[in-house]
C-alpha cells in the first residue's frame, strides 16, 4: 500500500515539472528568437516478482505473460524545440532575422562565444554592433560616426552609406551564421543566449544561404515559436494528470486507514 504512495508522488512531481516548462513557453511567448522547450519523461524500475516466459503453464509451455509492478516516473530531459517562428516586419534597419537555420555568434563577457537567434541589435557607443544585452556581434561589424543608412543583403554584407559619401554605399562588415548538429544540446543561460556543449557538438561557420544555413531579412524579427492554444491545452492536460494522481494518493490512504482499523 505505501508503495503506491511514493509511486503517485513521482507522478505529482513529474506534473509539476511539466506545468513549470509550460509556463516559461507562456511567459516567453513574446521573446524574439525564443525556442520553446518539452519535457520528457521515462519510467522507473520495476519489481519483477515474476519474469515473463519464466514461468511454466500445463504441458510445460511457458506462460505468455509476468508480474511487474512500476515505481513510477522521473524527468528524463528537456528538449529545444527549433521549429521556425514567424518573421514580423519592423521596418527597423537594425533589426535582422534568420530565414532558416543558424545562429548569430556574440562575444560574452568571459571572453566565450554565445550563440543567440535574436537579431535586434543596437549600436553601442564605440559603433559595433551589440545585442540588447551588450554583446558585440561576432565577427564585429564597426559602424563609422557619420552613418546615415544602414543595409544588410540576404548573404550577410552590412553596407552603410555616410554623410560624407551619400551616393556610394560602403560595405563595412560581413555576418555569418553558426550551425550545430544537434541544437538541442545547446545549453541555455539566459539573455536569449545559448553557450556550445559536447551534446551540441562544434559549430560549423559559414555565409548566410550556404551549407544549408539561412538567410538573413532586413527589418524582420523571429518571434517565438510557443503557439499558445497549444500550451494552454497541454497545460490543461498537465492539471488534470496533477488531479488524478493527488485522488491515487488519497485512495491509498483510504485504503491504508481501513486496513489498520480492522487490525483495532
Amino acid at each position: 500500500m505505501l508503495k503506491s504512495l511514493y509511486t503517485t508522488a513521482t507522478g505529482m512531481k513529474a506534473q509539476q515539472t511539466n506545468v513549470d516548462m509550460i509556463a516559461n513557453n507562456i511567459a516567453n511567448v513574446n521573446t524574439a528568437g525564443f525556442k520553446k522547450s518539452q519535457a520528457s519523461f521515462e519510467d522507473l524500475l520495476y519489481v519483477t516478482q515474476q519474469a515473463p516466459g519464466l514461468a511454466r503453464g500445463t504441458d510445460n509451455v511457458a506462460v505468455p505473460t509476468g508480474t511487474q509492478i512500476g515505481s513510477g516516473t522521473r524527468l528524463s530531459g528537456t528538449t529545444k524545440v527549433y521549429s521556425p517562428g514567424m518573421l514580423e516586419p519592423t521596418d527597423r534597419q537594425l533589426d535582422v532575422a534568420i530565414d532558416g537555420d543558424g545562429f548569430f555568434g556574440v562575444r560574452l563577457p568571459d571572453g566565450g562565444t554565445g550563440y543567440t537567434r535574436d537579431g535586434a541589435f543596437q549600436i553601442n557607443a564605440e559603433g559595433k554592433l551589440v545585442t540588447s544585452q551588450g554583446h558585440i556581434l561576432l565577427p564585429e561589424v564597426q559602424v563609422p560616426n557619420d552613418t546615415q543608412g544602414i543595409a544588410l543583403d540576404a548573404s550577410g554584407r552590412v553596407m552603410v552609406t555616410t554623410a560624407s559619401s551619400p551616393d556610394v554605399a560602403t560595405q563595412v562588415g560581413q555576418i555569418t551564421l553558426h550551425r550545430f548538429i544537434n541544437p538541442s544540446g545547446l545549453l541555455s543561460v539566459g539573455g536569449n543566449v545559448a553557450r556550445q556543449t559536447e551534446a551540441s557538438g562544434a559549430p560549423q561557420t559559414s555565409t548566410p544561404g550556404t551549407t544549408g544555413l539561412g538567410q538573413l531579412r532586413q527589418g524582420f524579427l523571429e518571434r517565438s515559436n510557443v503557439q499558445i492554444v497549444n500550451e494552454l491545452v497541454n497545460l490543461i492536460v498537465a492539471q488534470r494528470a496533477y488531479e488524478v494522481n493527488s485522488r491515487a494518493i488519497q485512495a491509498s490512504d483510504q485504503m491504508l486507514s481501513t486496513a489498520t482499523n480492522i487490525v483495532r
